[in-house]
């Protein structure tokens, strides 16, 4: 796909891998809608990007909200004609217990989060996306592939995710898209900045900037109608 004037809908596009992303896919010339909770976030790298020449809007979004998700797929197509990219990044990670001493309500947040706001995204850009085809990207976690102590949240919105990118790439390849897992690694980003999180204590392995993960979402945006689909990419070192 030639990404030029190509229309990317980014969710947790205001700080951290999302906003590399957005930065990224301006670069090529792709417009580019940051959405998310934070307004000042998303209006300060739509800003950045038309100061470099882009195109971009944001759009404030709550993913666990159906209707502000609508909301935003129809902004993005009023605004640019079309939606061709979709990057499913928007997560968080709230209860990093174990089940028994966890905190319920966090655990069904981070759920809600992760996977139903990933539902919601890909069931409102599907009618947008299925006249054209397209590409999307669920940003993905080794954590959903093989689980670990203390995140089982996490770990069971990321396997849902995972199961969901399956599901759909079956469900949508008869319209030209494509839907890929990028599996990111150890990553510094705002998630992980507390001291409960073991998101860098997998021995040996890279810890990436955010900056790092764009390539391969590059690589996967740039894929012909053809190209890959229900497949994992990951920028593990080893399988962990």
């Amino acid at each position: 796909m030639q990404l030029k004037d190509k229309v990317v809908v980014i969710t947790g596009a205001g700080r951290g891998i999302g906003k590399a992303i957005a930065l990224s896919y301006a670069a090529h010339g792709v417009c580019v809608v940051c959405a998310a909770r934070t307004v000042t976030e998303i209006e300060r790298v739509a800003q950045q990007i038309k100061e470099s020449g882009g195109k971009a809007i944001a759009v404030p979004t709550d993913v666990t909200n159906l209707e502000s998700v609508q909301r935003l797929f129809k902004r993005t197509h009023d605004t640019f004609g079309a939606v061709d990219l979709l990057v499913i990044n928007a997560g968080v990670n709230k209860d990093r217990k174990l089940v028994e001493a966890g905190d319920p309500h966090n655990w069904a947040d981070t759920i809600q989060v992760n996977l139903i706001g990933a539902y919601y995204c890909a069931h409102s850009a599907i009618p947008y996306m299925k006249t054209q085809g397209g590409k999307i990207i669920t940003i993905g976690s080794g954590v959903g592939h093989k689980g670990r102590p203390g995140s089982s949240a996490y770990a069971c919105s990321k396997a849902g995710l995972w199961m969901m990118t399956r599901v759909l790439a079956q469900e949508l390849w008869k319209y030209d898209i494509s839907v890929n897992e990028l599996i990111p690694g150890p990553v510094h980003t705002s998630m992980d900045n507390d001291e409960q999180s073991s998101v860098f204590s997998i021995d040996g392995e890279w810890v990436k900037e955010p900056e790092d993960v764009t390539p391969m979402a590059l690589f996967l945006a740039q894929q012909p109608d053809i190209g890959p689909t229900a497949q994992s990419f990951s920028l593990m070192r080893r399988d962990c």
